[in-house]
């Protein structure tokens, strides 16, 4: 009987030194990240059969147990990988939200000062230190595009740097767990399939790290290992195998870098479609759907403000007598061979239409059959059988393919507006050749006896035609008839008989005037070139009013109006990411804290956890003292 109360005893004493020792564990790593808090689980001993019935025979420790959710667990990694990439978005897209709504150094005041120096010029043509402060601002308006794109493509050189460092910590976290998959499998195996509860903590809090970088699947084993999925496809770990990303040169355009995984001896790239959460899921995001757009947006801006400003400035006259130049560089689309091409193959693109122009990146590529051009932001194409050419260029979107030499499945990347707002330079540095006036000047002849008056007239867009400054007469038929003749120099002249429309367009040599009235018999109006345009402002009253006209989006939009459309969008996405990255935090920490509810160490419980267990322990230890006082008595009887 002894005997058997000893073994009792020293049951009782062994699984309460178990329960204490577990109890002081979790006490010792309440603050340790991934822990979950662990209980020991007692069974009966069997009991002992007698006549008299079923002597219980103590205790004993099945096992330790983790107190864990895995229907939590995976909630969290969900929700957490959605929270982190929401929020990496944020953090980036805050930077241009910042930039771009800042009222005092934007863009809008920039401009606006410009133009109103175009308005000094306007009351002030033939004054040079009003010249001098239009080329001024118009140096100004030219750093500030240039400020904002090198502000721009420094967020784009970031988001690669964070793309490699991204890589690289999931390169790491997948090795670790590879190795402790391997781990928890020996040492399971050793203890007889015991879990090793402290290295599945490791192994979650592992994974958990993960999903804050990419959006993982959790597969699990028989053997109990953890396999690893990013994107439900890529295998980031299987077993006690870990696969590497690497930062590669997008195939496209490799000057940026994306996402490719290391298979044998190559490497193939992973679509950034297929990688939708944690901190890398972000980086892509912000960059593909508005960085890109962004910097395409005010390029657009800065190229078509330059494009249209050239085009009326060549149509007037400089003080030196001489037809307007180009007052802005004008840049060309950004044309990017694939990496896969052959180097030989080229492409040719032109902006032929900057009314038209669009946001958005395009794609020129080549089946072997078929030449297609395709806007990325809808997949929208059109296609052509014929080699494009100057003669016949295969045209989106005012952009257009002029010379193609490309091999069947080979693929060009078109971004007409990327480099827009970083190339406008002033071309103009001589104040003199700010052409303000008008190329010619029109008059009645004072003989006129009838109500007619003409116009100033205007230059047909481009190109000039070479006869513009030729001298026209508009001569009314006596007696009057309804009909006029035009004598001069250039194409179509003279040309007699013209039927007289009052207010109608009179176009020759590439200028356009009207007449308006009742002209008599016999009136004449003339057309000469202005030799005295010191004092004109024609011209320049044409610049001002390009302010306000819509010129963007096929005459949609007004340069102030396209930028106010880039900030609102920036502003927008920015305040829709600021809420529901918050939105989503607040549920992470939701989770968390249901997690902590079941799975964290609840320190006041385990202090009287601890009381409860060293009572238990003493018990035991009297028990194991009767004995041996019973053993010791039997034995003086004896």
């Amino acid at each position: 009987m002894g005997n058997s109360i000893l073994d009792i005893g020293v049951t009782g004493l062994l699984t309460a030194q178990s329960q204490l020792q577990t109890t002081s564990h979790n006490i010792s790593n309440a603050s340790t990240p991934g822990y979950n808090r662990q209980r020991v689980v007692v069974e009966s001993n069997f009991a002992q059969s007698t006549t008299a019935g079923f002597i219980g025979r103590g205790v004993h420790t099945s096992t330790v147990q983790r107190i864990y959710s895995q229907f939590l667990v995976s909630q969290s990694l969900q929700v957490q990988t959605q929270s982190q990439s929401l929020a990496s978005n944020y953090t980036e897209i805050k930077q241009l939200d910042n930039m771009f709504a800042e009222p005092t150094s934007g863009l809008s005041p920039t401009l606006q000062k410009f133009f109103s120096a175009v308005q000094d010029v306007i009351s002030n043509p033939s004054v040079t230190p009003s010249r001098q402060a239009l080329l001024s601002g118009a140096e100004a308006l030219v750093s500030r595009f240039q400020d904002m794109d090198q502000r721009i493509s420094q967020i784009r050189d970031g988001v690669d740097s964070q793309i490699t460092s991204s890589i690289d910590e999931i390169n790491s976290l997948s090795s670790q767990i590879a190795e402790v998959n391997q781990q928890i499998l020996m040492v399971e195996g050793a203890a007889g399939g015991q879990p090793a509860n402290d290295m599945l903590d490791q192994r979650d809090e592992l994974i958990s790290q993960l999903s804050q970088l990419i959006n993982i699947d959790v597969v699990r084993q028989s053997d109990g290992r953890l396999n690893v999925f990013a994107g439900s496809s890529v295998a980031l770990v299987v077993g006690s195998q870990a696969t590497s990303l690497q930062a590669i040169p997008n195939p496209d355009d490799p000057s940026m870098l994306t996402v490719g995984i290391k298979s044998g001896d190559r490497t193939i790239r992973l679509p950034e479609s297929h990688i939708t959460g944690g901190t890398l899921g972000g980086i892509l995001s912000f960059r593909s759907v508005t960085l890109d757009s962004v910097q395409n947006g005010l390029g657009r801006i800065a190229l078509t403000l330059a494009q249209t400003f050239n085009e009326q400035h060549q149509a007037g006259m400089d003080l030196n007598g001489d037809m307007g130049e180009e007052f802005f560089s004008v840049s060309s689309p950004k044309v990017v061979s694939a990496l896969s091409n052959d180097p030989a193959s080229t492409v040719t693109a032109e902006i032929t239409d900057v009314k038209a122009l669009t946001t958005s990146n395009y794609r020129f590529s080549y089946d072997g059959t078929n030449y297609t051009l395709t806007r990325l932001s809808d997949n929208s194409s059109v296609s052509t059988a014929a080699t494009p050419t100057n003669a016949a260029p295969l045209t989106m979107d005012g952009v257009s393919i002029t010379a193609a030499t490309i091999n069947a499945n080979e693929r060009f990347l078109i971004q007409p507006t990327a480099n827009g707002a970083r190339d406008i330079e002033v071309n103009i540095k001589d104040t003199t050749k700010i052409a303000a006036a008008g190329p010619n000047r029109t008059s009645a002849a004072v003989s006129n006896t009838g109500t007619g008056t003409i116009s100033a007239g205007t230059v047909d867009s481009l190109p000039l035609d070479p006869n513009l400054q030729q001298p026209l007469t508009i001569t009314f038929h006596t007696p009057y008839d309804g009909q006029f003749d035009v004598a001069g120099t250039g194409a179509g002249l003279p040309a007699t008989n013209q039927v007289y429309t009052a207010g109608a367009d009179i176009s020759f040599n590439g200028f356009t005037v009207q007449i308006d009235g009742n002209p008599a018999g016999g009136d004449v109006f003339t057309i000469n070139p202005n030799n005295s345009g010191s004092s004109d402002n024609r011209n320049m009253l044409l610049l001002g009013e390009l302010q306000t006209t819509n010129v963007l989006e096929n005459d949609s939009a007004s340069f102030q109006s396209a930028y106010a459309q880039v900030v609102s969008q920036i502003g927008n996405k920015t305040r829709e990411l600021e809420v529901t990255s918050k939105a989503q935090a607040n549920l992470l920490a939701q989770t968390k804290e249901s997690i902590q509810s079941i799975s964290g160490v609840n320190l006041d419980e385990e202090a009287a956890n601890l009381l409860r267990y060293q009572q238990a322990f003493q018990a035991s230890s009297k028990i194991i003292e009767i004995s041996n006082t019973l053993f010791d008595s039997i034995l003086r009887i004896g």
